[in-house]
């Protein structure tokens, strides 16, 4: 029922399905954990220790600039250069607050009531439900599932209208965890500049890319320099999900637009967290390859017991992020949230009803390797033995 107390753009967001999980989860004793993409690993000591340092000496009690202190930026640019082939200057760059605020700062910045966004999907519910805060039309296009969740380009140009203002994707992608090849991101960027949109990207995982597979920025293609803004994080590549930090990059005109949003917004990323992240960039990457191995490692394993139960799910093995996203294949599947409900309830294995990630997800579920082979395994034990 309607509240006219509230806007009409909010109230027609439904609620987080993750989140809704992670509370329905917490009312039951020993949950196996597969639904939440946060990862069990704590943040490697050296960046804690420099965000003591920095505490220690004072430097954290006030605000910095907006953008973010000149010496992280600087640094953030230093990593595109060598990451990402993308040549960035520090007037190009925000610190944002996780990538979340990044994105949702562009597209504050980009929307204007009743323009389209094309999304490809299933894609994460975040960027939809942004899109509808800004007044936009969320245009979603399905990916393709037959051939490993591919974009499907065509489809992209022919849902083009006078009103598409944009195109939002992440690779790699949540939930699918498929790692879109630079040859798709060239034609989309082909299309993108054919029609003067702008493309904004999500690119959270881009460390954990796995079997040959390598990720590609779509604005180290210098043609898109106005075109497109790029939103990357910490959060997930140093495992500083708490310490809620990312960045943006985009052509000076570009930014000078998004600080409008982003100042109201955050005024500037929490000084201590920004620490973290020099330390983090300056230090040892080393973290950053323990990780993977990790995530690429429960990987397996988790392909390993979905074997088992190919007559419950069927699934696209993901060569990136740490998330996966299984068909199911049995008749009750066809609802995924009371399936995953029914499954927290009667398994006592947490998962996400692919649902949440848009209408070409339903009868999915998320499943999220960056957790431990323990409680991977304690999962699928309960699954086998429900399913048998």
């Amino acid at each position: 029922m309607k509240n006219n107390k509230f806007s009409r753009r909010v109230q027609q967001i439904p609620r987080s399905a993750i989140h809704e999980m992670t509370r329905l989860s917490s009312t039951i004793d020993d949950v196996a954990f597969l639904s939440w993409a946060k990862p069990t690993s704590d943040t490697p000591l050296h960046i804690k220790e420099g965000a003591i340092e920095a505490i220690k000496e004072g430097l954290v009690g006030g605000y910095s600039t907006s953008s973010g202190l000149p010496e992280l930026r600087q640094e953030i640019v230093k990593k595109l250069d060598r990451d990402n082939n993308i040549d960035a200057n520090i007037s190009q760059i925000i610190v944002t607050v996780g990538a979340i605020e990044g994105l949702v700062s562009s597209v504050l910045a980009l929307i204007d009531s009743g323009d389209e966004v094309i999304l490809p999907t299933p894609t994460y519910s975040t960027h939809i439900q942004q899109v509808v805060i800004s007044s936009g039309k969320p245009v979603l296009v399905p990916l393709i599932e037959k051939e490993g969740y591919a974009l499907d380009i065509d489809a992209v140009e022919k849902a083009i209208t006078p009103r598409t203002k944009a195109i939002m994707y992440c690779s790699p992608n949540n939930p699918t965890g498929t790692t879109f090849t630079e040859k798709e991101l060239r034609k989309l960027a082909d299309v993108a500049l054919s029609n003067d949109l702008m493309v904004i990207t999500d690119e959270a995982y881009e460390y954990f890319v796995y079997d040959g597979s390598k990720h590609f920025s779509i604005a180290s293609i210098p043609e898109m320099s106005k075109n497109v803004i790029s939103c990357y994080t910490f959060t997930k590549t140093y495992a500083m999900t708490g310490w809620r930090i990312g960045y943006l990059h985009a052509h000076e005109d570009i930014i000078s637009q998004i600080t409008k949003i982003h100042i109201p917004l955050s005024i500037c990323v929490p000084v201590v967290s920004q620490y973290a992240a020099l330390t983090a960039l300056k230090g040892s990457q080393s973290c950053v390859t323990q990780f993977k191995n990790h995530y690429l490692n429960a990987r397996n394993l988790m392909c390993e017991r979905l074997d088992k139960l190919d007559s419950v799910f069927q699934y696209v093995k993901p060569d990136g992020s740490y998330l996966m996203f299984p068909r199911i294949l049995v008749e009750e599947g066809k609802d995924s949230a009371s399936f995953c409900k029914k499954m927290l309830r009667e398994v006592k294995v947490s998962t996400t009803p692919g649902i949440a990630f848009g209408p070409t997800g339903e009868s999915h579920l998320r499943l999220s390797f960056c957790v431990t082979e323990n409680e991977i395994n304690k999962a699928f034990d309960r699954m086998e033995d429900y399913f048998k």
